[in-house]
């Protein structure tokens, strides 16, 4: 289901409103309301970046909420809480330089022939014993990855599992698609 151009906006500016909030220290904000798109209940990612720089990437595959509240969630902990950044945090003085993209996903399809997933279209969610890691579609075609190359560094780089583990019976892959949006 297309997201429609005044509803990616909508999810954009609360993201940005969540984001802004968060670095200055004035706590969560909620959506004004739980209608249209932001009453549905769907994974969503947030992404922050500083020029080409990422600076935060946080998201949900199984929500707990409607999609506002959960794009609430996911920018605040993009903003704050990503791992990759607690030594180099965002400061209020580089909101201005900061954009943001929502990703909004469909449900996970468990797939019995990973190999067979459409690069570009599909994203992966890996899943082994006490192990995951994800990748949204567009990871694939940015790194320029065949395939079995997203899977293989998906397993590696996302789920500290080795390379071809999602080959393993005792391996789940899920697929989903992303529409990914950012402000312009």
């Amino acid at each position: 289901m297309a997201i429609e151009e005044h509803e990616r906006k909508a999810l954009l500016a609360l993201a940005r409103r969540a984001v802004e909030a968060a670095v200055r220290g004035n706590g969560p904000i909620k959506p004004s309301t739980d209608e249209g798109i932001l009453a549905q209940t769907r994974g969503c990612f947030v992404t922050l970046k500083n020029g080409p720089h990422l600076r935060g990437c946080i998201g949900t595959f199984q929500p707990r909420a409607p999609l506002g509240r959960m794009i609430c969630e996911m920018a605040l902990a993009a903003a704050t809480q990503d791992p990759r950044f607690y030594d180099d945090p965002i400061t209020p003085s580089e909101l201005d330089q900061l954009s943001v993209e929502v990703s909004v996903l469909s449900p996970l399809e468990l797939t019995d022939d990973p190999a067979a997933l459409t690069v570009g279209v599909h994203g992966i969610y890996i899943i082994r014993g006490g192990y995951a890691g994800c990748f949204l579609p567009e990871v694939a075609t940015d790194m320029g990855w065949s395939a079995r190359e997203f899977l293989d560094n998906c397993c590696m780089h996302k789920a500290g599992l080795p390379a071809g583990a999602w080959r393993d019976g005792g391996t789940q892959v899920y697929l989903f698609t992303s529409e990914k949006f950012q402000e312009a």
